[in-house]
């Protein structure tokens, strides 16, 4: 795949010289659970590698003909953990969530065009014993003095996962509030691999002073810009401090998850996943100069049925730190 899209003979116009680094980090902890995605990481930014960047290049342009000017580029690693909502009983649960990892690659290219982004990520890995979920988690209980999970042995077993997702965003000036600017940022997209094959739309409504870019970054694939690229296209760049406050909706029509429905070439402990969920989400997000800091709480709906009605809903927090150099 990567061979096929390398040898299409298009040119990816380079960015001025720069770089970048972010780390997402989302986990339950603080909402006092341990449970379902309990934990997500992901780290990398703008730089300047010829691997997954240059298919997630064309498969922008396939997608987005219209998005012109200079392409940006972006490598991320991460890993996503899910559990069932019991983490200390061995035997295999099979009316709750599956124990899953997903060990990735991620490879960027993204666009603006005037007050629209254009996002395309694709995510080459593992899922599985390989993924290291179990390592991880054991780790860091071990590390932080929370008792020890004791069901890995069922997870889904090994299998190479890929995920290709689209993201595009616009941004519209509201008015203001008390001399605060107000903005609108609807979304809509869509993933299609081994790991997830969804439709979603959404959009925050965010109000602060000097806001850029189109809204907080997200672990999720397609849900973070690469901060370099606004050096050169807003004006509001040039203030050295930038904050505001969000509210968002995301909902998503799923069908297909493997960390609910199981490996896609291999029998594996499944749930009956539910076709339709939401994101509920509020948050608050600071820029000084080339730093930045967003937090966000995350509600989330059931993904899956359970036996109690309100039995798979969830809250979590996200953390997106940035640094431009």
């Amino acid at each position: 795949m990567l061979l096929a899209f390398t040898a299409t003979g298009h040119a990816v116009e380079r960015p001025p010289a720069g770089s970048e680094f972010q780390l997402f980090i989302e986990n339950d902890m603080l909402a006092r659970s341990d449970r379902y995605y309990t934990n997500g990481i992901k780290f990398g930014g703008g730089m300047e590698f010829d691997l997954l960047q240059l298919p997630a290049a064309e498969v922008l342009r396939q997608v987005a003909p219209e998005a012109q000017g200079t392409m940006h580029l972006g490598l991320f690693l991460g890993q996503n953990m899910y559990t069932p909502r019991s983490i200390t009983i061995s035997q295999a649960q099979p009316l709750d969530r599956p124990w899953a990892a997903w060990l990735y690659l991620g490879g960027v290219a993204q666009r603006v065009r005037d007050n629209r982004l254009d996002t395309v990520e694709i995510d080459l890995g593992l899922v599985g014993p390989s993924a290291l979920g179990k390592e991880v988690q054991s780790g860091w209980h071990r590390l932080i003095g929370s008792p020890q999970p004791q069901g890995w042995q069922n997870q889904i077993p090994n299998e190479p996962a890929v995920m290709v997702s689209w993201l595009a965003k616009s941004k519209h000036g509201v008015g203001k509030v008390a001399d605060l600017d107000v903005e609108a940022i609807p979304h809509g997209g869509a993933s299609v691999g081994t790991v997830m094959a969804l439709a979603r739309a959404g959009g925050i409504l965010r109000l602060g002073r000097h806001m850029t870019g189109f809204g907080p970054d997200t672990i999720e694939p397609g849900g973070a810009m690469l901060q370099n690229m606004g050096r050169d296209l807003e004006p509001g760049r040039a203030q050295g401090l930038e904050w505001y406050a969000f509210v968002g909706l995301d909902h998503r029509l799923v069908a297909h998850n493997i960390f609910l429905d199981g490996t896609v070439f291999r029998d594996s402990p499944s749930v009956r996943r539910r076709p339709h969920v939401y994101d509920l989400s509020v948050g608050l997000s600071l820029r000084i100069d080339a730093f930045r800091l967003s937090l966000t709480r995350v509600r989330r709906s059931e993904e899956f049925f359970t036996a109690a009605s309100t039995g798979g809903r969830q809250t979590f927090d996200s953390v997106n730190l940035g640094f431009e150099f």
